[in-house]
């Protein structure tokens, strides 16, 4: 417990995905006495579903403070999602400023998103201690760190194909599978995303949503100092897993009719496929998908959403059009096939779930460790592809389907796949592999555990920056 109660800002990027493990980090501050209130960014220019979701959380967490920073539209509105995202967080800067001297009593840090680095500035105007909270893989953040020193040495990652590309102390990743959004080394994307791993490096330190037992490797190398040649590193804490709790109704919520599915399955039976707030696929694919599980016999709960290009017309699915014709009838009673959405958290959870399909966002592999389900990796886009290597290669916890790479994954695929998990040898042992890693979550969240000490340091060095700033910021 840290001597004296702090006073946490938190700055997450746009876009839910971001702000979902803010709130969680936040919750995790209120547990231990701390203050904190979340500074989110509300261009004109935003989505609904960001706004809808603000609100929501805002409702169910009403002990965390929830403040909209009203900022420019984005000057270019066509840009890539990531682009408008940096120029808009850079257009946030004076709002963040004016909001940060305007609190009743001074904030003691600064926690930003990895999005966020122009907010180094304002911290260092206000001489506020800035910390970044990583909500990726600590081996992201170890690859992330180096690229901007790597990368000009070598060709674009989409010209290198299934050529390895080799980060200093981190297992060897295919350029395929490196972060998306770099994929083009010349791309004004790939020169904004350099800009942000680069700075991260200016922070005093980073808080990441891990734990050291589940990333040694990654550990080491940014222990080491081999990621950041240039300057030492920032000092690091794995403060995780911090998770969604999974509890819909303690917020009042009606629960969902896909729990009252799961209820009536037999333990570990069933086959979860979701992939994330984005993850979409072409009419094609959820055909491939469709026919792998009725061919698999094995029980599924699957969520589905309209095909990127059809989600303004039709924001909820036309299951019968999109679906093999007589998929939904031959498969009833052993599978359910919910539209848009299903509480997630929930439904890892649920002991009736054997398997989980998923598109590697690392929040989504953490609520799958937290619940001992093996995983069978989809990466769709971002640093997904690098997690799938990571979980795959390195911590034993998932297996890979082929074909991802190429935006078409084969029916027998996925049959192979969903078997592998359900029914072999190879899916036992991911099994036990995927008991002792829960446990070692829970323990390192746990009274003495490493999360727990990692998190007591954190505290420590603000308080050290605090006497070094005369024991004031603002």
């Amino acid at each position: 417990m840290a001597a004296s109660a702090k006073t946490f800002v938190l700055y997450p990027s746009l876009g839910v995905g971001h702000l979902i493990p803010m709130v969680e980090l936040a919750k995790h501050l209120l547990r231990r006495g701390h203050s904190a209130v979340v500074a989110v960014v509300d261009p004109p220019d935003g989505d609904a579903a960001s706004a809808a979701a603000v609100a929501r959380l805002a409702a169910a967490n009403p002990s965390i403070a929830f403040r909209l920073l009203a900022v420019p539209p984005s000057p270019d509105p066509a840009a890539h999602p990531v682009r408008r995202a940096h120029d808009t967080l850079r257009l946030a800067n004076p709002a963040l400023r004016a909001f940060l001297r305007a609190l009743p009593a001074p904030a003691d840090a600064l926690l930003l998103d990895m999005f966020c680095v122009d907010a180094l500035d304002v911290a260092a105007d206000l001489a506020l201690p800035a910390y970044f909270f990583f909500a990726s893989a600590a081996s992201d953040l170890a690859v992330f760190l180096n690229l901007p020193f790597l990368y000009p040495g070598l060709p674009s990652f989409r010209d290198m194909g299934d050529a390895l590309v080799r980060c200093p102390g981190m297992p060897p990743i295919r350029a395929v599978d490196m972060l998306v959004t770099v994929q083009d080394k010349e791309s004004d994307l790939t020169k904004v995303r350099l800009y942000q791993f680069k700075r991260i490096a200016e922070s005093r330190g980073v808080l990441v949503n891990s734990f050291d037992w589940l990333e040694p490797t990654a550990r080491k190398a940014l222990a080491d100092g081999v990621c950041v040649p240039d300057r030492p590193t920032p000092r690091i804490y794995c403060i995780g897993p911090l998770v969604n709790s999974g509890d819909a109704s303690a917020g009042g919520e009606k629960r969902h009719e896909c729990l009252a599915w799961l209820d009536a399955q037999p333990e570990k039976s069933v086959v979860f496929l979701c992939f994330g707030s984005k993850g979409a696929f072409s009419a094609a694919q959820l055909k491939e998908i469709a026919r792998g599980l009725e061919s698999s016999g094995h029980r599924f709960l699957w969520a589905v959403r309209s095909p990127p290009e059809e989600q303004r017309e039709f924001p909820e699915p036309d299951l019968g059009r999109l679906l093999p014709a007589g998929f939904l009838e031959r498969t009833r009673g052993r599978g359910m096939v919910v539209k848009n959405w299903v509480p997630q958290a929930e439904v890892v959870r649920h002991e009736a779930v054997g398997a989980f399909m998923t598109h590697c966002g690392w929040n989504s592999a953490l609520e799958a460790i937290m619940s001992g389900l093996p995983m069978v990796c989809w990466p769709l886009y971002a640093e997904q592809a690098q997690n799938k290597v990571f979980m795959v290669e390195e911590m034993k916890i998932a297996v890979p389907l082929e074909g991802y790479e190429k935006r078409m994954v084969k029916a027998e695929e996925i049959e192979a796949k969903v078997r592998l998990a359900m029914e072999t040898e190879e899916g036992r042992k991911l099994r036990e592999t995927l008991a002792t890693a829960r446990k070692m979550a829970s323990d390192a969240v746990g009274d003495g555990g490493s999360s727990e000490v990692a998190f007591a340091e954190f505290l420590r060095d603000l308080e050290k920056s605090s006497m070094e700033n005369g024991g004031c910021n603002n």
